[in-house]
Protein backbone atom coordinates (compact mmCIF):
# COMPACT_ATOMS: atom_id res chain seq x y z
CA UNK A 1 0.00 0.00 0.00
CA UNK A 2 0.56 3.22 -0.54
CA UNK A 3 2.37 5.79 1.77
CA UNK A 4 -0.41 7.94 3.79
CA UNK A 5 0.18 11.55 5.16
CA UNK A 6 3.03 12.01 7.18
CA UNK A 7 1.48 15.25 8.73
CA UNK A 8 -0.40 13.08 11.38
CA UNK A 9 3.26 12.42 12.86
CA UNK A 10 3.54 15.71 13.73
CA UNK A 11 0.65 15.81 16.19
CA UNK A 12 -1.48 13.05 18.38
CA UNK A 13 -5.35 12.95 18.55
CA UNK A 14 -6.17 15.46 21.08
CA UNK A 15 -5.10 14.63 24.91
CA UNK A 16 -8.31 16.82 25.73
CA UNK A 17 -10.60 14.46 24.26
CA UNK A 18 -8.71 11.32 25.02
CA UNK A 19 -9.17 11.81 28.57
CA UNK A 20 -13.38 12.95 28.34
CA UNK A 21 -13.21 8.90 27.20
CA UNK A 22 -10.67 8.04 30.00
CA UNK A 23 -13.17 9.49 32.69
CA UNK A 24 -15.99 7.60 30.83
CA UNK A 25 -14.48 4.57 31.18
CA UNK A 26 -13.09 4.58 34.87
CA UNK A 27 -16.24 6.94 36.02
CA UNK A 28 -14.14 9.69 37.18
CA UNK A 29 -15.41 13.43 36.76
CA UNK A 30 -14.85 15.01 33.57
CA UNK A 31 -13.11 18.44 34.79
CA UNK A 32 -10.89 17.86 31.75
CA UNK A 33 -12.83 18.78 28.42
CA UNK A 34 -14.58 22.03 29.23
CA UNK A 35 -18.50 21.58 28.42
CA UNK A 36 -21.12 22.39 31.67
CA UNK A 37 -23.47 19.54 32.81
CA UNK A 38 -26.13 21.73 33.31
CA UNK A 39 -28.54 23.01 30.59
CA UNK A 40 -28.74 25.92 27.98
CA UNK A 41 -31.20 29.03 28.47
CA UNK A 42 -34.73 27.27 28.79
CA UNK A 43 -36.09 29.64 25.84
CA UNK A 44 -33.63 27.90 23.43
CA UNK A 45 -34.69 24.02 24.49
CA UNK A 46 -38.35 25.20 24.20
CA UNK A 47 -37.53 26.53 20.80
CA UNK A 48 -35.64 23.36 19.84
CA UNK A 49 -38.98 21.31 20.56
CA UNK A 50 -40.63 23.67 18.67
CA UNK A 51 -38.17 23.39 15.25
CA UNK A 52 -37.91 19.45 15.99
CA UNK A 53 -41.52 18.98 14.44
CA UNK A 54 -41.71 22.48 12.50
CA UNK A 55 -38.16 22.70 10.79
CA UNK A 56 -36.16 23.21 9.30
CA UNK A 57 -34.48 19.81 8.22
CA UNK A 58 -33.05 20.28 4.76
CA UNK A 59 -29.80 21.98 3.52
CA UNK A 60 -29.30 25.39 4.84
CA UNK A 61 -28.07 28.25 2.85
CA UNK A 62 -24.13 27.39 3.02
CA UNK A 63 -23.47 30.85 5.01
CA UNK A 64 -25.77 30.00 7.34
CA UNK A 65 -29.29 30.51 7.52
CA UNK A 66 -30.35 33.72 7.02
CA UNK A 67 -32.68 35.04 10.20
CA UNK A 68 -29.82 33.28 12.43
CA UNK A 69 -26.95 35.43 10.45
CA UNK A 70 -29.13 38.93 10.73
CA UNK A 71 -29.84 37.86 14.90
CA UNK A 72 -25.78 37.03 15.14
CA UNK A 73 -24.93 40.51 13.62
CA UNK A 74 -27.17 42.31 15.87
CA UNK A 75 -25.90 40.45 18.91
CA UNK A 76 -21.78 40.67 17.99
CA UNK A 77 -22.04 44.64 16.29
CA UNK A 78 -23.82 45.44 20.14
CA UNK A 79 -21.07 44.01 21.56
CA UNK A 80 -18.83 45.09 19.23
CA UNK A 81 -19.37 48.58 18.78
CA UNK A 82 -19.81 47.95 15.46
CA UNK A 83 -22.70 47.65 12.18
CA UNK A 84 -21.84 44.22 10.69
CA UNK A 85 -23.78 43.52 7.68
CA UNK A 86 -24.48 39.45 8.06
CA UNK A 87 -24.71 38.71 4.11
CA UNK A 88 -21.12 39.97 3.52
CA UNK A 89 -19.22 40.25 6.32
CA UNK A 90 -19.59 36.91 8.67
CA UNK A 91 -20.19 32.86 7.72
CA UNK A 92 -21.61 30.42 10.30
CA UNK A 93 -19.26 27.30 10.68
CA UNK A 94 -19.59 23.99 12.74
CA UNK A 95 -18.06 25.50 15.90
CA UNK A 96 -15.48 27.87 16.50
CA UNK A 97 -12.83 25.02 15.52
CA UNK A 98 -14.04 25.11 12.02
CA UNK A 99 -14.26 28.88 11.66
CA UNK A 100 -10.85 28.74 12.71
CA UNK A 101 -8.93 26.03 10.27
CA UNK A 102 -11.20 27.95 7.48
CA UNK A 103 -9.58 31.22 8.54
CA UNK A 104 -5.94 29.79 8.36
CA UNK A 105 -6.23 28.14 4.89
CA UNK A 106 -8.00 31.57 4.07
CA UNK A 107 -5.27 33.56 5.02
CA UNK A 108 -2.18 31.65 5.02
CA UNK A 109 0.22 29.84 2.33
CA UNK A 110 2.02 26.80 2.53
CA UNK A 111 5.35 27.71 4.36
CA UNK A 112 3.73 30.53 6.13
CA UNK A 113 4.62 31.56 9.74
CA UNK A 114 2.35 31.84 12.26
CA UNK A 115 2.87 33.74 16.20
CA UNK A 116 0.82 32.00 19.06
CA UNK A 117 1.34 32.46 22.66
CA UNK A 118 2.30 30.04 24.55
CA UNK A 119 0.37 28.37 26.07
CA UNK A 120 -2.10 27.47 23.74
CA UNK A 121 -5.25 25.88 23.02
CA UNK A 122 -4.13 22.22 21.57
CA UNK A 123 -6.11 22.81 18.14
CA UNK A 124 -3.58 25.44 17.15
CA UNK A 125 -0.50 23.81 16.63
CA UNK A 126 -2.14 21.35 14.85
CA UNK A 127 -4.58 23.42 12.66
CA UNK A 128 -1.17 25.18 11.84
CA UNK A 129 0.28 22.08 10.68
CA UNK A 130 -2.54 21.08 8.40
CA UNK A 131 -1.66 24.17 6.46
CA UNK A 132 1.56 23.51 6.20
CA UNK A 133 2.45 26.91 7.91
CA UNK A 134 4.98 26.93 10.79
CA UNK A 135 3.93 28.27 14.19
CA UNK A 136 6.20 30.65 16.23
CA UNK A 137 5.48 30.39 19.73
CA UNK A 138 5.85 33.56 21.92
CA UNK A 139 5.67 32.73 26.08
CA UNK A 140 3.46 33.88 28.03
CA UNK A 141 4.98 33.90 31.21
CA UNK A 142 3.43 32.66 34.48
CA UNK A 143 2.03 33.61 37.27
CA UNK A 144 0.39 36.84 35.47
CA UNK A 145 1.51 35.52 32.04
CA UNK A 146 2.70 38.58 30.55
CA UNK A 147 4.57 38.79 27.46
CA UNK A 148 8.01 40.21 26.71
CA UNK A 149 7.10 43.06 23.90
CA UNK A 150 10.87 42.39 22.60
CA UNK A 151 10.33 38.22 22.10
CA UNK A 152 6.92 39.19 20.25
CA UNK A 153 8.35 42.08 17.89
CA UNK A 154 11.42 39.51 16.88
CA UNK A 155 8.44 36.57 16.71
CA UNK A 156 6.95 39.61 14.00
CA UNK A 157 10.43 39.99 12.52
CA UNK A 158 10.91 36.34 11.35
CA UNK A 159 7.96 37.33 8.93
CA UNK A 160 4.85 36.11 9.96
CA UNK A 161 1.61 35.96 8.02
CA UNK A 162 -0.70 36.11 11.14
CA UNK A 163 -0.87 36.09 14.80
CA UNK A 164 -3.14 33.53 16.30
CA UNK A 165 -4.51 34.61 20.12
CA UNK A 166 -6.74 33.18 22.93
CA UNK A 167 -8.50 36.26 24.74
CA UNK A 168 -9.67 35.29 27.14
CA UNK A 169 -7.36 32.41 26.91
CA UNK A 170 -7.56 28.98 27.19
CA UNK A 171 -5.97 27.10 29.29
CA UNK A 172 -4.61 30.00 31.12
CA UNK A 173 -7.28 31.91 31.81
CA UNK A 174 -5.61 35.41 30.87
CA UNK A 175 -7.89 38.72 29.81
CA UNK A 176 -5.50 40.97 27.38
CA UNK A 177 -5.53 43.95 28.20
CA UNK A 178 -6.39 47.06 25.90
CA UNK A 179 -2.68 48.56 26.38
CA UNK A 180 -0.91 44.65 25.22
CA UNK A 181 -3.86 44.65 22.69
CA UNK A 182 -2.65 47.75 21.42
CA UNK A 183 0.46 46.92 21.39
CA UNK A 184 0.05 43.61 19.44
CA UNK A 185 -1.88 45.73 17.45
CA UNK A 186 0.42 48.28 16.40
CA UNK A 187 2.99 45.17 14.98
CA UNK A 188 0.64 44.21 13.43
CA UNK A 189 0.58 47.12 11.30
CA UNK A 190 4.02 47.55 11.40
CA UNK A 191 4.50 44.05 10.09
CA UNK A 192 1.70 43.82 7.68
CA UNK A 193 0.01 40.91 9.95
CA UNK A 194 -3.35 39.40 9.87
CA UNK A 195 -4.87 38.99 13.98
CA UNK A 196 -6.68 35.76 13.93
CA UNK A 197 -9.00 35.80 17.06
CA UNK A 198 -10.68 33.01 19.03
CA UNK A 199 -12.92 34.97 21.39
CA UNK A 200 -15.29 31.96 22.58
CA UNK A 201 -14.96 32.97 26.25
CA UNK A 202 -15.34 36.71 25.80
CA UNK A 203 -18.67 37.08 27.87
CA UNK A 204 -16.50 35.16 30.83
CA UNK A 205 -14.89 37.92 32.28
CA UNK A 206 -14.04 37.74 36.35
CA UNK A 207 -13.95 41.63 38.28
CA UNK A 208 -11.05 43.83 37.43
CA UNK A 209 -10.88 42.44 34.20
CA UNK A 210 -12.63 43.64 30.85
CA UNK A 211 -13.17 42.30 27.25
CA UNK A 212 -11.67 44.16 23.95
CA UNK A 213 -12.41 42.80 20.58
CA UNK A 214 -9.10 43.17 18.70
CA UNK A 215 -11.23 44.79 15.47
CA UNK A 216 -12.25 47.67 17.47
CA UNK A 217 -8.84 48.82 17.67
CA UNK A 218 -7.06 51.64 15.17
CA UNK A 219 -6.46 50.25 11.80
CA UNK A 220 -7.40 46.41 12.76
CA UNK A 221 -11.03 46.01 11.24
CA UNK A 222 -9.14 45.44 8.07
CA UNK A 223 -6.98 42.54 8.91
CA UNK A 224 -8.84 40.83 11.82
CA UNK A 225 -10.60 37.40 12.15
CA UNK A 226 -12.89 37.21 15.29
CA UNK A 227 -14.13 33.50 15.93
CA UNK A 228 -16.54 32.84 18.24
CA UNK A 229 -19.09 30.30 18.86
CA UNK A 230 -22.41 29.97 21.08
CA UNK A 231 -21.14 26.67 22.55
CA UNK A 232 -19.90 28.56 25.88
CA UNK A 233 -21.88 31.45 25.85
CA UNK A 234 -25.20 29.10 25.87
CA UNK A 235 -24.08 26.23 27.35
CA UNK A 236 -24.32 24.59 23.67
CA UNK A 237 -21.05 22.92 22.77
CA UNK A 238 -22.99 19.89 21.57
CA UNK A 239 -25.29 22.26 18.71
CA UNK A 240 -21.78 23.04 17.11
CA UNK A 241 -22.80 26.64 16.01
CA UNK A 242 -19.78 28.94 15.61
CA UNK A 243 -18.92 31.68 12.88
CA UNK A 244 -16.09 33.90 11.78
CA UNK A 245 -16.39 37.76 11.25
CA UNK A 246 -13.98 39.90 9.22
CA UNK A 247 -14.39 42.62 6.60
CA UNK A 248 -15.53 41.54 3.06
CA UNK A 249 -12.77 40.99 1.26
CA UNK A 250 -11.25 38.74 3.93
CA UNK A 251 -15.12 36.83 4.34
CA UNK A 252 -14.90 35.98 0.48
CA UNK A 253 -12.21 33.76 1.09
CA UNK A 254 -13.07 32.40 4.09
CA UNK A 255 -16.45 31.62 2.86
CA UNK A 256 -14.99 29.36 0.14
CA UNK A 257 -13.33 27.15 2.38
CA UNK A 258 -16.37 26.77 4.44
CA UNK A 259 -18.07 25.84 1.67
CA UNK A 260 -16.67 22.88 0.50
CA UNK A 261 -15.34 21.72 3.77
CA UNK A 262 -19.04 21.43 5.59
CA UNK A 263 -21.53 23.00 3.04
CA UNK A 264 -23.53 24.71 6.45
CA UNK A 265 -24.47 24.41 9.88
CA UNK A 266 -27.45 22.35 11.09
CA UNK A 267 -30.51 23.87 9.96
CA UNK A 268 -32.54 22.92 13.16
CA UNK A 269 -30.01 24.16 15.51
CA UNK A 270 -29.63 27.65 13.85
CA UNK A 271 -33.58 28.32 13.86
CA UNK A 272 -33.71 27.50 17.48
CA UNK A 273 -30.58 29.65 18.49
CA UNK A 274 -31.73 32.70 17.08
CA UNK A 275 -33.64 33.28 20.64
CA UNK A 276 -30.54 32.81 22.37
CA UNK A 277 -28.80 35.68 20.25
CA UNK A 278 -31.92 37.98 20.76
CA UNK A 279 -31.29 37.89 24.60
CA UNK A 280 -31.27 40.75 26.83
CA UNK A 281 -28.27 42.34 27.89
CA UNK A 282 -29.62 40.64 31.75
CA UNK A 283 -28.48 37.21 30.74
CA UNK A 284 -24.76 38.29 29.91
CA UNK A 285 -24.99 39.98 33.67
CA UNK A 286 -26.60 36.61 34.79
CA UNK A 287 -24.47 34.30 32.94
CA UNK A 288 -21.16 36.03 33.81
CA UNK A 289 -22.46 35.97 37.85
CA UNK A 290 -23.17 32.26 37.63
CA UNK A 291 -19.01 31.72 35.97
CA UNK A 292 -17.95 33.76 38.87
CA UNK A 293 -20.10 31.58 41.53
CA UNK A 294 -18.52 28.34 40.00
CA UNK A 295 -14.78 29.81 39.80
CA UNK A 296 -15.44 31.34 43.85
CA UNK A 297 -16.37 27.23 44.59
CA UNK A 298 -13.82 25.55 42.83
CA UNK A 299 -11.24 28.07 43.72
CA UNK A 300 -12.01 28.35 47.39
CA UNK A 301 -11.50 24.85 47.62
CA UNK A 302 -8.55 24.38 45.82
CA UNK A 303 -7.05 26.64 48.33
CA UNK A 304 -8.43 25.07 51.67
CA UNK A 305 -6.60 21.33 49.76
CA UNK A 306 -3.83 23.34 49.16
CA UNK A 307 -3.57 22.57 45.63
CA UNK A 308 -1.43 25.45 43.80
CA UNK A 309 -3.32 26.86 40.89
CA UNK A 310 -3.30 30.31 39.19
CA UNK A 311 -6.31 32.24 39.04
CA UNK A 312 -8.00 32.84 36.28
CA UNK A 313 -9.09 36.37 34.99
CA UNK A 314 -11.62 35.21 32.33
CA UNK A 315 -12.66 31.63 30.70
CA UNK A 316 -13.41 28.71 33.01
CA UNK A 317 -9.64 27.31 33.65
CA UNK A 318 -7.21 26.61 36.32
CA UNK A 319 -4.01 25.48 35.45
CA UNK A 320 -2.91 23.86 38.72
CA UNK A 321 0.32 22.63 40.20
CA UNK A 322 0.81 19.05 40.37
CA UNK A 323 4.28 19.24 41.23
CA UNK A 324 3.87 17.70 44.68
CA UNK A 325 2.39 14.72 43.88
CA UNK A 326 4.24 12.95 40.60
CA UNK A 327 6.45 10.32 41.24
CA UNK A 328 9.95 10.53 40.62
CA UNK A 329 10.42 10.14 36.55
CA UNK A 330 6.61 10.20 36.26
CA UNK A 331 4.97 12.56 33.25
CA UNK A 332 2.16 14.10 33.31
CA UNK A 333 0.09 12.76 30.68
CA UNK A 334 1.05 9.30 33.08
CA UNK A 335 -0.11 11.30 36.21
CA UNK A 336 -3.50 12.58 34.80
CA UNK A 337 -4.04 8.79 33.74
CA UNK A 338 -3.68 7.75 37.04
CA UNK A 339 -5.22 10.29 38.98
CA UNK A 340 -8.88 9.81 36.60
CA UNK A 341 -8.61 5.85 37.89
CA UNK A 342 -7.30 6.74 41.60
CA UNK A 343 -8.40 9.78 42.61
CA UNK A 344 -11.23 9.91 40.30
CA UNK A 345 -11.27 13.48 38.45
CA UNK A 346 -9.74 13.92 35.15
CA UNK A 347 -7.56 16.74 33.91
CA UNK A 348 -5.35 17.61 31.08
CA UNK A 349 -1.69 17.85 31.36
CA UNK A 350 0.15 20.65 30.67
CA UNK A 351 2.13 19.36 28.10
CA UNK A 352 -0.76 19.92 25.81
CA UNK A 353 -1.06 23.27 25.99
CA UNK A 354 2.87 24.81 26.41
CA UNK A 355 5.63 24.88 24.28
CA UNK A 356 8.22 24.90 26.98
CA UNK A 357 9.12 21.57 28.83
CA UNK A 358 6.35 21.50 31.79
CA UNK A 359 5.28 18.26 32.98
CA UNK A 360 4.42 19.62 36.64
CA UNK A 361 1.04 21.50 35.53
CA UNK A 362 -2.45 20.56 34.73
CA UNK A 363 -5.82 22.00 33.26
CA UNK A 364 -8.72 21.57 35.47
CA UNK A 365 -12.18 23.31 34.39
CA UNK A 366 -15.01 23.97 36.94
CA UNK A 367 -17.69 24.62 34.53
CA UNK A 368 -20.42 22.46 36.56
CA UNK A 369 -23.05 22.62 38.86
CA UNK A 370 -22.14 23.16 41.95
CA UNK A 371 -23.03 19.18 43.53
CA UNK A 372 -20.25 18.25 40.56
CA UNK A 373 -18.11 20.88 41.85
CA UNK A 374 -18.04 19.80 45.57
CA UNK A 375 -17.94 16.10 45.14
CA UNK A 376 -14.72 16.76 43.06
CA UNK A 377 -13.33 18.75 45.30
CA UNK A 378 -14.24 16.23 47.67
CA UNK A 379 -12.26 13.71 45.70
CA UNK A 380 -9.08 15.77 45.20
CA UNK A 381 -8.87 16.23 48.99
CA UNK A 382 -6.89 13.35 49.94
CA UNK A 383 -5.03 13.34 46.14
CA UNK A 384 -1.45 13.14 48.07
CA UNK A 385 -2.85 9.69 49.84
CA UNK A 386 -4.67 8.30 46.44
CA UNK A 387 -1.52 9.57 44.33
CA UNK A 388 1.37 7.61 46.45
Amino acid sequence: MQEMSRKNRLFTDSVIRRMTRIAIDCGAINLAQGFPDFDPPKAMTDRLAEVSAQGPHQYPITMGAPNFREALARKCGRFMGRTLDPNTEMVVTIGSTEAMVDTIFALTNPGDKIIMFSPYFENYHAQAIMADCEPVFVPLVPPSFHFDANVLEDAFKQGAKAILICNPSNPSGKVFTYDELKLIADLCIKYDVYAIMDEVYEHIIYEGNKHVYMNSLPGMWERTVSCSSLSKTYSVTGWRLGYAIAPQEIMDRIKQYHDFNTVGAPSPLMEAAVVGLDMPDSYYEEFGAHYAHMKKIFTDGLKNIGIPFTDPQGAYFVLANIGPYLKPGQGDVAFCEEMAHKVGVACVPGTSFFREDVQDIVRVHFAKKDETLYEALNRLSDIKAKMA
